[in-house]
């Protein structure tokens, strides 16, 4: 099974980032010994702003299409979703929105465990929300979601400290595996 997990976020420093990447080790260490595991950055998938014009000008960036094929290429996707100002950051919106000019089903019908975390004690409720909401119409299957915050509160060394939020994580991953 090949997974691919990436953070919605373009801080280098991202806590989703940890979050995503201590799923995946889980999830490979627990669940899934003989997955191959991806984890890509955003910052590799840098593009102009998209609009019509640019697309009519120029055609669909390189990166977009990369992006589109990497999650192609997957059996099931692990995706952190950061929070700013209640929604998706402004860089993975704009990778999506072009993803999207590819075809509008971006996660092609792929499965997926979703998760957020903020410093914030809701966890990024919001942007949860708004993704468990409208992924599944882009063609995400989405089996299982998890969410902690504040992140500092919970997170030790990389991993989840928190014994029910680490059972939470576990219940949301296993899900993959059916």
């Amino acid at each position: 099974m090949k997974i691919l997990a990436f953070a919605a976020s373009s801080s280098r420093n991202s806590i989703n980032k940890v979050l995503v990447t201590h799923a995946a080790e889980v999830l490979k260490s627990e669940f899934l010994p003989e997955a191959t595991i991806e984890i890509i950055d955003l910052n590799d998938y840098e593009m102009p702003i998209y609009s019509i014009d640019r697309e009519q000008a120029d055609g669909i960036p390189a990166a977009a299409q990369l992006f589109f094929d990497k999650i192609g290429a997957a059996d099931a996707l692990l995706i952190s979703y950061a929070e700013h100002n209640g929604l998706y950051t402004a860089a993975f919106k704009n990778i999506f929105d072009w993803a999207s000019r590819i075809e509008m089903r971006v996660f092609q019908d792929k499965r997926m465990v979703v998760m957020s975390t903020s410093v914030g004690k809701h966890g990024g409720a919001n942007v949860m929300k708004v993704a468990l909401e409208s992924a599944p119409y882009f063609g995400a299957k989405i089996v299982g979601h998890f969410s902690v915050g504040p992140f500092a509160d919970h997170v030790a060394d990389r991993k989840l400290k928190t014994p029910e939020l680490a059972a939470e994580l576990r219940t949301a991953l296993s899900k993959l595996t059916l």
